[in-house]
């Protein structure tokens, strides 16, 4: 079916639901068995979908059989790319993206050229994405040459989610960067549900239930862990239900 994944989560978010994706970075997951428990542990708590990614070090082979164990969740399984060495056949989907605020020209067209080609060619579902890293302190932000967006100025987050909406982009991912010290304001997810259409994704410095309440409650669709999976399986658990258990 075209666009499945899309759907499920158009569907989902529909129905009343916010969403949570658990991120998965290959390259910290050394072992297919603690991937496997991993998997278990938050499919179990009721996360919505996996994503798969990392900025540096992520082979193909290692993001293929990562998306083989992950399937076995019976969940939808993304790819949300650093860069090309993160695409596999073995997924379901690509988080199509432009890094939006980045100063490197690569990561705003080159990269998604070279891609697209192997993207057909895998038959993987695309899902275009607007993306906007907000610390330069990070891996991501390091890497994507990121410019960063001032925490007290909303209006100019609004601004690049109107030009993502006007590009035709169905999603837009807001985030701190992986392991950053603090999560977006509430502020960001807001405006841009308030004035827009876009489905909105939060992620980074997301460390406990109450943070991901005050995202959603602010407007966020859903909510992306990753470090506090691996590194707190029983917080990443209560911040899962937390999110599933919500209704505005």
């Amino acid at each position: 079916m075209k666009n499945k994944v899309f759907n499920y989560i158009v569907g989902k978010i529909a129905g009343g639901e916010k969403l949570h994706f658990t991120l998965i970075d290959p390259d910290k997951v050394s072992r297919l068995d603690e991937l496997e428990k991993l998997m278990d542990i938050a499919s179990s708590a009721g996360t919505d979908a996996f994503l798969i990614g990392g900025s540096t070090s992520v082979t193909p082979e290692e993001a293929g059989a990562t998306a083989e164990v992950l399937k076995k969740s019976g969940l939808p399984v993304v790819v949300f790319p650093g860069n090309l060495n993160c695409l596999t056949p073995k997924a379901d989907a690509v988080l199509f993206m432009v890094l939006m605020n980045t100063m490197e020209p690569y990561y705003l067209m080159q990269v998604q050229v070279l891609a697209a080609p192997l993207i057909r060619k895998y038959g993987l579902e695309t899902i275009p994405t607007g993306y906007i890293v907000f610390n330069t302190d990070t891996a991501v932000g390091h890497i994507g040459r990121v410019y960063s967006i001032p925490y007290s100025k909303p209006e100019l987050v609004l601004a690049y989610a109107l030009a993502a909406e006007m590009m035709g982009f169905k999603l837009l991912y807001l985030e701190a960067g992986s392991g950053a010290q603090s999560h977006i304001p509430p502020a960001f997810p807001g405006i841009v549900k308030k004035h827009t259409e876009l489905i909105t994704m939060v992620g980074g410095g997301i460390r406990s239930p109450d943070a991901a309440l005050e995202l959603i409650r602010a407007g966020a669709d859903i909510i992306v862990t990753g470090t506090i999976m691996e590194k707190d399986p029983e917080r990443g658990v209560n911040i899962i239900k937390t999110i599933k258990k919500y209704r505005g």
